[in-house]
C-alpha cells in the first residue's frame, strides 16, 4: 500500500476525568450499561467532556467482481448497478434508514460494472469490477492504491462537512466471497467455516462457493501476493482506506455486517491502533460473522438476524450511539439535581 497513516491509539490522558463525569451522573454507577461504554469510547477518540456525533455521513460504495462469474452468488452482476440506481432515486433501506437518522447519503461508484447516468452516483470507478481472482489477481496494486485514496478522499470531504460520525457501506454482488477469504487468512479461522449462503445460497451452492474459494486460495498460496490486492474488491479497498483516514483524524466509525467487518479486519491487520476508533454495530445473520466478530474481540451493539448489507445494520444501531452521546451530556448529576450520591 503506497499510502501511509498516521494513526495512534485513543489517547488515555482524560480517562479519569471521563469516567468521573459518567459515573456522577444521577443514575447508580454503571447503570447504563454499554451506553457507559460507549460514552467513554467517544470521549476518549475525540479528548472532550461534551462528545458530538453531529452531521453524520454515510459512504454506500459500489462495486462489481470479477468471482461473480463463478456462480458464487444466487444474485446476478446487473443487481449491483440496478440497485445503485434505485438508491439514486431513493427507494433502498439505505435510503429510508439514512432519511430516519439524518445521515447525509453518498452514492459512490467505486467499480460498477455499469456506465451511470444518473444524477446523485459519484463517479469514482476505477475499473468495470475486478477480475476473476481464482484464475488470476483481482486488482493491480495500483488499483488497490487508487481504492485506498478514494475512501481517503470522501471521508476528507465528509470532515469538511462537519462530520464527526461515519457510517459505511457496500453493494457489490459477489463480495461475500473476498469477504470469506480475508476472514480465512487474516483472521486464521478455517476457510470452511468462512462461507456462507450470501444473498441465498442453497446447500449445494454453499458446497460450490468452497470449492471455488479453496481452489483461489490455494493458487494464491502457489503465486504469492497480497490477500487484500489478490481477493478483495473495488468497493472493499475503498472501504478500508476511508476506515483508516477516519481513524487517523479522530473519526468514530460505524461498522456494518460481514462484508464491512471483513474491511474492519483487514484495516486492523494494516494499522492495530484503528480499531479504538470503531463501533461493531450488529452480528449479522450471515455464517461466520459471530466468529469473525470473535476474532476482532468485538462486541456487537445488535443482534437482529439482519443480512441486507448496505450499512443499513449500522444505521439502525445509530440511536444507540446518539443516546450514549446524549446521556454524558444531557443528564444532570447528583449534586446539580440535589439528590444524594449513595456510591
Amino acid at each position: 500500500m503506497k499510502r501511509t497513516f498516521d494513526i495512534h491509539p485513543a489517547c488515555h490522558r482524560m480517562e479519569g476525568e471521563i469516567q468521573e463525569k459518567i459515573d456522577n451522573l444521577n443514575k447508580p454507577k454503571g447503570s447504563l450499561g454499554r451506553l457507559e461504554e460507549l460514552a467513554l469510547q467517544i470521549c476518549l477518540v475525540q479528548q472532550t467532556l461534551t462528545p458530538s456525533v453531529g452531521h453524520p455521513c454515510h459512504l454506500l460504495l459500489g462495486a462489481d467482481h470479477g468471482i461473480e462469474r463463478e456462480g458464487v452468488s444466487v444474485s446476478p452482476r446487473e443487481v449491483t448497478w440496478q440497485q445503485m440506481v434505485n438508491f439514486a432515486r431513493g427507494g433502498g433501506g439505505v435510503n429510508m434508514f439514512c432519511r430516519q437518522h439524518g445521515f447525509k447519503l453518498r452514492i459512490v461508484d467505486v467499480g460498477v460494472d455499469h456506465d451511470f447516468s444518473n444524477e446523485g452516483i459519484e463517479d469514482r470507478k476505477i475499473a468495470y469490477g475486478t477480475r476473476n481472482f481464482l484464475y488470476e489477481p483481482a486488482m493491480s496494486e495500483e488499483q488497490f492504491d487508487r481504492a485506498i485514496d478514494v475512501g481517503c478522499e470522501l471521508v476528507d470531504d465528509c470532515i469538511g462537512e462537519g462530520c464527526h460520525i461515519l457510517c459505511i457501506g457496500e453493494m457489490g454482488i459477489g463480495n461475500t466471497s473476498p469477504s470469506s477469504i480475508w476472514m480465512h487468512l487474516l483472521g486464521g479461522v478455517p476457510l470452511e467455516a468462512c462461507i456462507g449462503a450470501g444473498a441465498g445460497l442453497s446447500a449445494s451452492g454453499i458446497r460450490h462457493k468452497y470449492e471455488v474459494l479453496k481452489q483461489a486460495v490455494e493458487r494464491w498460496e502457489q503465486t504469492g501476493g497480497s490477500p487484500l490486492v489478490c481477493f478483495g474488491g473495488f468497493e472493499m479497498a475503498a472501504a478500508i482506506g476511508a476506515m483508516l483516514r477516519a481513524a487517523e483524524c479522530h473519526l468514530m466509525v460505524l461498522i456494518d455486517g460481514f462484508i464491512m467487518t471483513a474491511c474492519a479486519l483487514a484495516a486492523v491487520h494494516l494499522y492495530p491502533a484503528s480499531q479504538d476508533y470503531m463501533i461493531f454495530t450488529h452480528q449479522g445473520d450471515e455464517s461466520g460473522h459471530k466468529m469473525m466478530l470473535e476474532v476482532l474481540h468485538a462486541k456487537p451493539l445488535l443482534n437482529l438476524g439482519l443480512r441486507l448489507g448496505e450499512g443499513t445494520g449500522a444505521l439502525c444501531a445509530f440511536p444507540i450511539v446518539d443516546s450514549a452521546v446524549r446521556m454524558v451530556n444531557e443528564m444532570n448529576n447528583f449534586q446539580s439535581a440535589k439528590i444524594t450520591k449513595y456510591f
